[in-house]
């Protein structure tokens, strides 16, 4: 009778389900969106963009350089000027070559953003865009 009792007792321990491979499953799945999800980083600034007919949507995988009606240049919320777009740009495009998007104030000077293009370009931008509001909206 006593082994019995044992055999009994072996099988109960065996038929539980073992939850470590699932656990782990879950934490890789985790890691993974953790990983491949790509943060879009705002200017930090309102700029109240022109008007175009030609406007259309940009990647999301961008930098993007604002320059306020007063001639601040932003980016990530805090004002780098004119000199800081050249390291930064060079930095940026030292992970992956990714677009610059100016984000100009209707009011500011023409020349400050043919400034900040050339800063980019010097940097080794290929692709330098001006942000604009789709015309009629």
């Amino acid at each position: 009778m006593g082994r019995f009792r044992e055999l009994a007792a072996e099988e109960e321990s065996e038929t539980g389900i073992d939850m470590s491979p699932l656990i782990d499953c879950v934490f890789i799945l985790l890691i993974f969106f953790i990983v491949t999800t790509t943060f879009v980083e705002e200017t930090g600034v309102e700029v109240d963009k022109p008007q175009a007919a030609s406007a259309s949507r940009l990647e999301k995988n961008s930098i993007l350089i604002a320059l306020t009606e007063k001639g601040e240049v932003v980016y990530g919320g805090r004002e780098i000027g004119i000199s800081g777009v050249r390291p930064l740009v060079k930095r940026a495009l030292t992970k992956e070559d990714v677009p610059v998007i100016i984000q100009a104030d209707a009011g500011s000077k023409s020349g400050l953003v043919v400034r900040i293009i050339d800063e980019a370009k010097l940097a080794g931008a290929v692709k330098v865009n001006v942000a604009t509001k789709q015309a009629g909206s």
